[in-house]
């Protein structure tokens, strides 16, 4: 579904936060800090610390107040095989640049999910040979940080991929099972129903798994959404979708629903303002829904132009804010009032389209709108042969700029 996945962020994902567990005594050992509440996790936006010209995480900290971030992504080797790299070239076991920023997140009393997948490159699920394989390869993640929380970003193609598929969800439930107290949530792509033919297998696979996480959410952008009111709609109607999957009621599936937006212009041309947020945020408090996160921090800056000339990009909003306007909801939903900044800059005004260009041969009646020299005109009688502007007494009203 993200289409700039690859250098913009995860369009399925699992969760998976624990505390006081086997993996993360031993990940202690490697500096790891004490757990947050899950809703910290379940609130963490996304980060990409070595791509997207990473923001500096303690900066966001000191202005918004949040605690946790996703970092992404953990993806199989490029060269194949079933051991954990970031982007696909560098081994989890050798690194030490993404350990630098978990330590400063730390080191300020914050913490932080690894997020699994993403948009490009070969996936765990795809490379391991089966379930156990491939929550072994997982499992040297969570020891080598020390982490109480990792995030499976499932998407185009393998969640097309009925094996990778069964590989990850098996694999979340091992790790589940090895972990005692984990947080889980699972994240598929949105439609307009809730979630399309993909999004419901990878839920009958979970249920015939046996496999119950803390939530599933889903991504409602990329598939023509546009504003909060399409969002809240397809939220709706995903609950609906667990209901008549696990036999939940209402408040159940609702407790095991969570949303990921993607903050500013997304990938295909819609626009989620900070306005949207708000408006999703209250829906998902008000009917308890679990989690609450989005794509991304790295995009959570203001364009030059605001409106980045109407394209979408990795590294700001393409709308108009100050920096770290979206981490504050996910602030909000974790529970916590964000510091007082300064106010949201007005957005940019749409220019006005210019009228058809005055012509010199063409006679005007009273009423008629020309363009000329970048400004619409208004004749206020009949005039020919006479140019905008000419005269200050003469037959054309000066509208403004176009």
């Amino acid at each position: 579904m993200r289409r700039l996945r690859a250098c913009l962020g995860a369009a399925a994902v699992v969760t998976l936060a624990a505390a006081g567990t086997t993996a993360l005594v031993a990940g202690n050992a490697s500096g790891a800090t004490a757990a947050l509440g899950n809703r910290w996790y379940a609130a963490a936006p996304y980060l990409m610390p070595l791509d997207n010209e990473p923001p500096d995480p303690a900066a966001i900290m000191d202005a918004t107040g949040l605690k946790a971030f996703q970092l992404a992504f953990v993806l199989a080797p490029d060269g194949g095989g079933c051991t954990p790299t970031w982007g696909g070239t560098a081994p989890v076991s050798s690194d030490t640049a993404v350990r630098s920023v978990i330590d400063t997140i730390r080191a300020k009393g914050g913490d932080v999910s690894i997020s699994i997948g993403g948009y490009g490159g070969t996936k765990l699920g795809q490379a391991c040979a089966d379930p156990a394989s491939t929550a072994a390869a997982y499992q040297q993640v969570i020891t080598k940080y020390g982490l109480h929380a990792i995030d499976f970003d499932l998407e185009e193609p393998e969640y097309e991929n009925s094996a990778a598929i069964r590989n990850e969800i098996g694999a979340a439930k091992i790790l589940q099972q090895n972990n005692p107290g984990l947080y889980v949530s699972v994240t598929t792509a949105g439609t307009a129903d809730g979630t399309g033919w993909f999004g419901k297998q990878m839920l009958l696979e979970a249920k015939s798994q046996g496999f119950t996480p803390n939530n599933f959410s889903i991504m409602p952008f990329d598939g023509g959404f546009n504003g909060a009111a399409s969002q809240t709609s397809a939220l709706t109607n995903f609950n609906s979708i667990l209901r008549s999957t696990f036999g939940w009621d209402e408040a159940t599936a609702y407790a095991h629903e969570g949303f990921s937006g993607m903050n500013g212009r997304s990938d295909t041309g819609e626009y989620f303002t900070q306005a949207d947020f708000q408006t999703v945020l209250d829906f998902a408090t008000s009917h308890h829904m679990d989690r609450f996160t989005f794509w991304s921090l790295n995009r959570d800056r203001q364009c030059t132009p605001a409106d980045n000339g109407g394209r979408t990009s990795g590294t700001c909003s393409s709308v108009a804010q100050n920096s770290w306007d979206f981490a504050k909801y996910s602030v909000k939903f974790a529970g916590v009032t964000p510091p007082n900044a300064t106010p949201t800059p007005t957005p940019t005004p749409t220019p006005t389209v210019c009228k058809t260009a005055w012509s010199a041969a063409t006679a005007y009646t009273g009423g008629s709108e020309v363009s000329y020299n970048k400004h619409n005109w208004k004749a206020k009688w009949w005039t020919q042969n006479e140019a905008p502007g000419a005269s200050q007494w003469g037959p054309w009203q000066d509208e403004g700029a176009c």
